[in-house]
């Protein structure tokens, strides 16, 4: 029987400002949802006082909007980081991976993560050091439908608002049919971001339970721990890594 001794090696991913974008949006994206759930179907509660006294569900929407403004926030800052501050791995290119290589991981995906087919050990694919070519594809949707979410509650927001901001989005309920389908599709895109959120967290645990390097920490810390025999070429020579061949002992 032959044991297998593989080197692993510490990486810097993702950046501070990246660690930070990522939990900013998370904890907005959590209120959006749920103060949005509210907004859309308010409970009813029963109180002494006088419902002007009382308020609550004015701070409910002040909340929401206040969530939006940190979002829209993030948005902006991180298309910052992807264009002119950020490493490899925030750069805008990682997120159209639609080069050879690209191709190539993800049909690795598809077969690993989708149809969870086992990878034949010898023919072990590359490993991606940052996301890989499905969660980039999957990443990029989600920018623009979050855009749709700031254009539809922005512009529903405009009504209600005398800052210049929200008035750059008063067109846009007239532009899709009126307040009532500005609002369901508003409504709609907050089901699919929390399914994709769902879908984003399971597969985060997945990766880290069968891969074991440490994607879960990787966002908190900014470190992943690699194969050096599972990386490409390119990428060892990026990390300042030599190629090697992986160790067998018997």
């Amino acid at each position: 029987m032959t044991t297998k001794r593989r080197e692993f090696i510490r990486v810097y991913v993702w950046e501070l400002p990246v660690r930070i974008f990522h939990w900013a949006n998370a904890l907005a994206i959590v209120v959006l949802a749920v103060t949005g759930y509210f907004i859309a179907k308010p409970p009813a509660i029963l109180l002494s006082a006088e419902a002007s006294d009382v308020y609550w569900f004015g701070y409910l929407r002040a909340t929401h909007f206040v969530a939006a403004y940190v979002f829209v926030a993030v948005m902006i800052l991180r298309l910052y980081w992807a264009f002119v501050a950020g490493n490899k791995y925030a750069n805008w290119r990682a997120f159209v991976p639609f080069d050879r290589r690209g191709r190539r991981d993800i049909l690795h995906v598809i077969k690993r993560d989708i149809l969870l087919i086992p990878e034949k050990e010898e023919n072990l694919c590359d490993v991606s050091i940052g996301h890989n070519a499905i969660a980039s594809i999957s990443y990029l949707a989600m920018f623009f439908i979050a855009l749709a979410m700031v254009f539809s509650g922005f512009g529903l927001y405009a009504d209600n608002s005398g800052w210049w901001f929200p008035q750059l989005f008063a067109w846009v309920p007239e532009f899709l049919g009126g307040d009532f389908l500005t609002r369901s599709i508003h409504h709609v895109l907050m089901w699919v971001f929390i399914a994709f959120i769902v879908l984003h967290v399971y597969l985060v645990l997945f990766h880290d339970w069968l891969e074991g390097r440490g994607e879960t920490s990787s966002i908190i810390s900014g470190f992943k721990y690699l194969c050096k025999s599972r990386l490409h070429e390119d990428d060892l020579t990026a990390i300042g890594k030599e190629p090697v061949e992986e160790e067998v002992e018997a």
